[in-house]
């Protein structure tokens, strides 16, 4: 809980303000540029050929409308939690809990998206482990993890380190050496696309963009949040879209309406045709690597919200339990690792894609709305705080594209969050009466 978080003060037990823009930049680069890039640009282009561009386009647009509106929340809102200090700031605790509690689950979504596109990209050298072993391949990544994470948090941050610098350096050699490589004729837009195709095609792509969420949860650290939030996210961001962009034409426009023939593996053929053999196994050890570091990152991370939940009262208290010898929150690991095989086993890369980047959205959507209600909820001192220009233009432009990518879910996933949010919703109010029930009997002692 926020002590007063509409002025900026930060939550009870301070933490050292230590991240500057160059830190958060690199955090947001490390953490958006994952699984999405290396298989996406194939799923978006079977919707719109050459005019997937547009997609790439309407991205980069919304993730900077929803990041102005993170750094203007993120200045008035400075102490720890992120998305969920910002909504529960502006909305109150059960649209926070709600929002604590779609951020991990979507995190399970996109931890099992995570490991089907390992099991896509492998099998480009080994098809069974896509099809025949792909149960097996999954337990055998989540028993690891949870294993390396068990033993303590340093052999998982190690991890990710690796897999920022494994994924970075072959996309920047791809871009460098691919520029010449392009065909203008595989440019051309020559299919038709309405107004539904490129919603459906922006819903996929924009998994590729999601992360600013994570990058601020550690809001309680940013050593000048009005100068660090709002510098930081946008550097990162615009790393991010220059790169992808220089991807997508490259791949387009060496692959043509050979596409859609390299679907689970586009990037892999691009680097094929440039630097032979060499190339694959660049690009896939890329791929990999980077796809093994955002599953241990999120097997590292995610946990700790369970385990944060369990001492507040909101998860089970088992969640809670901390590992004799480890000293690590072993029991929120296992399970939380056994939920994302569970998502991994029965969802296809695609499908859970499309759910767990809705479920982000809804969380964007939220924070956009904050950084309106923030406005209005209390007073700050100007010169503390980022405002965005333009009045309500912005948060209002990134509504109103929210709404319209979230219009492109089919009737099931719609129904499907739907039910999700009641569920938590009536648990919130189970636990809500349970707690007023026992404050009670507290009292009457």
């Amino acid at each position: 809980m926020t002590d007063d978080p509409a002025v900026g003060t930060s939550i009870k037990g301070n933490l050292k303000r230590t991240i500057g823009v160059f830190g958060l930049a690199c955090a947001v680069i490390n953490i958006t540029i994952g699984t999405g890039i290396f298989i996406l640009p194939a799923i978006v282009a079977e919707h719109l050929g050459a005019a997937a561009i547009i997609c790439f386009l309407i991205c980069g647009l919304l993730i900077f409308l929803i990041a102005l509106c993170f750094a203007e929340v993120g200045t008035k809102v400075t102490g720890s939690g992120g998305t969920y200090a910002y909504i529960e700031a502006a909305f109150g605790p059960w649209l926070g809990f709600l929002a604590n509690n779609i951020f991990w689950l979507s995190c399970c979504l996109s931890d099992a998206a995570v490991a089907n596109g390992l099991s896509k990209t492998l099998g480009y050298f080994y098809p069974p482990l896509d099809t025949t072993f792909r149960p097996l391949f999954f337990l055998l990544l989540m028993v690891v993890f949870a294993w390396i994470n068990i033993r303590g948090s340093k052999g998982g941050v190690n991890l990710v380190i690796a897999a920022t610098l494994a994924k970075i350096v072959p996309l920047v050699l791809l871009v460098i050496f691919g520029v010449s490589h392009i065909s203008a004729a595989n440019l051309n837009w020559t299919s038709s696309f309405t107004l539904g195709n490129i919603g459906s095609a922006t819903l996929i792509l924009f998994y590729a963009f999601l992360g600013i969420e994570n990058a601020v949860a550690n809001s309680g650290e940013f050593k000048n949040p009005s100068r660090v939030v709002p510098l930081g996210i946008l550097s990162g961001l615009s790393f991010v879209l220059l790169l992808y962009i220089a991807i997508q034409l490259i791949t387009q426009g060496m692959l043509g309406t050979q596409l859609q023939l390299y679907k689970d593996a586009p990037l892999a053929e691009v680097s094929k045709r440039l630097f032979a053999y060499t190339g694959i196994i660049l690009i896939t050890v890329g791929a990999a690597v980077s796809m093994l570091g955002s599953l241990s990152g999120a097997i590292l991370a995610i946990p700790r919200v369970l385990f944060a939940g369990a001492k507040d009262g909101i998860f089970p208290k088992f969640l809670g339990d901390i590992h004799s010898k480890y000293i690590t929150p072993h029991k929120a690991i296992i399970l939380y690792a056994a939920i994302d095989y569970i998502f991994a086993v029965f969802g296809a890369f695609k499908q859970l894609v499309v759910l767990s980047t809705a479920s982000v959205l809804l969380i964007y959507l939220g924070v956009v709305l904050a950084a309106i209600k923030l406005r209005y909820k209390k007073p700050v001192q100007a010169e503390t705080t980022f405002t965005i220009p333009g009045g309500l233009t912005v948060p209002i432009l990134a509504t109103v594209t929210i709404i319209w990518l979230l219009y492109s879910l089919t009737n099931p996933e719609i129904i499907g969050m739907s039910i999700a949010l009641a569920a938590l919703s009536v648990i919130y109010l189970l636990m809500k009466l349970y707690n007023n029930k026992q404050k009670q009997l507290f009292a009457d002692k």
